[in-house]
């Protein structure tokens, strides 16, 4: 198969707002021993790209300093040692960075065949909070059938995954969102009770559905503005998981006091710094476990909005408003 020399891509020449992307041209990568060149036909947009566009969140040694971090398209060149693909397969894949590209070279072992059925949007929707949300709530948290599970951002594109996720499993759900309309959303997807943090106490609500026990786990984005009150509302043996900071990295005036009492685990990751293996387990779980659940129908991704690469400001605009249901994706023709 015959490649171009040069692609268009999205540059970060500095960080700051969203005005400051720019599309540009550069080489074609190559891929890597254990790596995989993907055609990009649609990337999907995620906070951490946002957090790296503002330099919170930067790109480790090894990986593309090009933003997004999951992928759809057509393999087009297989690295030294790679088996399992050919050239033509239509995968998706995590990335550990360069997605806002035409080309993208990522591991072979973060790669997954697209679903039956589905296309490059579906398909790119899919590897980002599919990956996080299997480590951090089965994996890490051990979520199991017949357990309770309060999944905090229950409108995002990790909560609107995470709400499918467990309720197939096996879970009962409850959710926070924002709004009326992002309530009603979380409860098709099939929670058990949609809270509106702006209106309601999570806390209080959550102790009246579970008859004052508490959740076994709590899926948490938004950290130290969370922290006390997630505590309180977890049951005994009960885990909270953190993925993210959005209300605060550091909780003041915490009362440490339930950890122990209820004998709780508090624990949290990242994916992007997760090493090689640790992303393999995943995906081999992910296309075990969850990839027949999608292929059934019973657990798609949610997705709010489409954008050509060209509007790609736009696209993180809109992330940062977070008036989203669901995934942001974007496209390149």
């Amino acid at each position: 198969m015959s490649l171009p020399d040069t692609m268009r891509y999205v540059d970060l020449p500095t960080h700051g707002p969203a005005e400051v992307m720019r599309l540009a041209t550069g080489s074609v990568p190559r891929p890597r021993p254990g790596e995989i060149l993907i055609r990009v036909e649609a990337a999907g947009v995620n906070r951490p790209d946002v957090a790296q566009r503002q330099g919170s969140y930067p790109a480790p040694k090894d990986a593309s300093p090009i933003l997004g971090l999951e992928v759809a398209g057509e393999v087009v060149e297989l690295g030294e040692g790679v088996s399992g693909f050919a050239l033509g397969d239509k995968v998706c894949a995590l990335a550990n960075g360069g997605g806002y590209a035409d080309y993208c070279a990522v591991p072979a072992t973060q790669a997954l065949f697209w679903p039956r059925g589905y296309d490059a949007v579906k398909a790119a929707a899919l590897p980002e909070t599919f990956f996080t949300v299997w480590a951090n709530l089965f994996q890490m948290a051990g979520l199991t059938e017949g357990e309770t599970v309060l999944i905090h951002g229950g409108s995002s594109g990790i909560g609107t995954t995470a709400i499918q996720l467990a309720r197939a499993f096996g879970a009962t759900v409850y959710t926070t969102a924002g709004s009326a309309e992002k309530c009603a959303a979380c409860m098709d997807l099939g929670a058990s009770r949609a809270i509106n943090y702006k209106v309601e106490d999570f806390v209080e609500l959550v102790r009246e559905e579970t008859a004052g026990k508490g959740v076994d786990v709590v899926l948490d984005m938004i950290g130290a503005s969370y922290f006390d009150r997630n505590l309180q509302v977890l049951a005994k043996d009960g885990c909270l998981s953190i993925i993210a900071f959005l209300g605060g990295a550091v909780a003041d005036k915490v009362n440490l006091q339930p950890i122990m009492v209820k004998r709780l685990t508090v624990t949290g990751s990242t994916m992007r710094p997760r090493s090689a293996e640790e992303k393999r387990a995943i995906r081999d779980d992910l296309q075990l476990q969850v990839w027949p659940l999608i292929e059934a129908g019973e657990v798609a991704p949610v997705i709010h909005r489409v954008l050509p690469i060209e509007e790609v400001a736009e696209a993180h605009r809109l992330m940062e408003s977070s008036s989203h249901i669901g995934k942001i994706v974007l496209t390149l023709g």
